[in-house]
């Protein structure tokens, strides 16, 4: 049914896109804007410095709540394709309860997905076209790059890797990314990983890691006895082994206090678990919370459990708040943002006693806790915004379309930041 609804629709490939102006249009295609989860805060993050240099609309997929978690940035504009609050008629109440045809069932958008979602976002993709469309996540990276109207270049970003998907997934995403102007990811892993399966293609891939948000002027002094970990609440952020690797630690310095921060469908069982080792009142599930660097402030040790990772900004932010970091060697991102023994301790993927081996180095040793939490301020500075965020603004300043009559560059190449190709300094 998406191969046949796909084949129906390429037709409208076929609008025409007006000439750009002195700011190129930019439209970035975002699952949920008020979402709480690390791609909504790094996307918005990036926005809010591309509106500089180019007039930038944030598409929210899906609108669920009324108000989103992290700041909208001044300058963007935000709009919806499928609002929940907004009136809807007979017809779209009935489109509403039939699956997407669109999104495919192994990319985890699917289940929050219907018909209705998939004619909203087709109109916001076909409405006006802007000079440049950016996709962020796989689900939306395929739609741009099979149904995207011509003469509109498309950047898929991917916060993963290829590796990370099922292979029904994978197999899709090898057919239609070679169809994009620009690929992106996050990490060398990933980046080699797409070259392979790409290879020949034309498609442009490059790599450019996350950037930080503004953070505090004062970091943690690390001076509370307080481990912190965050993120959403499900299997992949191993909150489980985390918890295990603390009991030994409650036991042996009872002043200490492991603080998870996040929400997500595991609350229950972990609180289950943290009452059957014993830890209530030593570990602590605290929710959401719109001020994670002020809780950086008032911890010493950071925390990451994940089974697996693309680069998690969490990690960079707790860098940047002077807190060294503790971290499964899961793959692909803490292995670039962590150099062991210098700015934070790396530990086998899993390996529940070695991360408790690595929080009781710490605890113990608090002259390593500031030689190591000083030096994460200083690999934190090569995340900022504005080194980043103006990689990001030569990229797409570079796939300007050419003036009538003008030189068409080759597909897969771009008049861009020439550190941004896949031969430059990001390889």
């Amino acid at each position: 049914m998406r191969r046949a609804a796909l084949t129906a629709l390429r037709p409208l490939r076929r609008t025409r896109v007006p000439p750009p102006g002195d700011r190129l249009r930019v439209r970035v295609l975002l699952q949920n804007a008020h979402g709480t989860g690390g791609t909504i805060r790094t996307v918005l993050n990036l926005c809010g410095h591309l509106t500089r240099d180019h007039d930038i609309e944030i598409v929210s997929v899906l609108r669920r709540s009324r108000k989103p978690f992290f700041p909208v940035p001044p300058g963007a504009a935000l709009t919806y394709a499928d609002d929940r609050f907004a009136p809807r008629g007979r017809a779209a109440r009935l489109l509403a309860r039939l699956p997407s045809v669109l999104v495919p069932a192994e990319e985890a958008s699917f289940r929050l997905m219907s018909l209705w979602s998939d004619v909203r976002l087709l109109g916001a993709m076909f409405r006006s076209p802007p000079d440049v469309l950016i996709a962020t996540r796989p689900s939306l990276v395929l739609l741009a790059a099979e149904l995207a109207p011509h003469g509109v270049a498309t950047i898929g970003q991917d916060h993963m890797s290829l590796e990370s998907y099922q292979p029904p997934l994978r197999r899709q995403i090898e057919r239609a990314y070679p169809r994009l102007t620009v690929l992106s990811v996050l990490t060398e892993p990933a980046r080699a990983g797409y070259e392979r399966a790409l290879a020949g293609s034309g498609v442009r891939i490059v790599k450019i890691p996350n950037a930080a948000p503004a953070l505090p002027d004062r970091p943690s002094r690390r001076e509370h006895p307080v481990v912190l970990a965050a993120g959403r609440l499900v299997a992949n952020k191993g909150f489980d082994l985390l918890i295990r690797a603390f009991a030994p630690l409650a036991a042996e310095h009872p002043g200490w206090r492991l603080r998870i921060f996040g929400s997500g469908v595991r609350r229950d069982r972990l609180r289950a678990l943290i009452s059957e080792l014993g830890l209530t009142g030593s570990v602590e599930l605290c929710g959401l919370t719109r001020d994670l660097h002020g809780e950086m402030a008032r911890a010493s040790i950071y925390a990451l459990s994940s089974r697996r990772e693309g680069m998690p900004m969490v990690i960079i932010e707790a860098m940047g708040m002077g807190l060294p970091v503790v971290s499964f060697d899961c793959p692909f991102g803490p292995p670039e943002l962590i150099e062991h023994g210098r700015d934070g301790l790396l530990v086998p993927t899993g390996d529940v006693d070695a991360l408790t081996a690595a929080l009781r180095e710490l605890i113990e040793d608090p002259a390593l806790r500031d030689r190591l939490g000083e030096q994460a301020v200083r690999s934190a500075r090569a995340h900022d915004l504005e080194h980043i965020g103006a990689r990001w603004s030569r990229l797409i300043a570079g796939l300007r379309p050419a003036p009538p009559g003008g030189p068409v560059a080759e597909p897969g190449t771009g008049t861009g930041d020439p550190g941004l190709s896949i031969s430059g300094s990001d390889r």
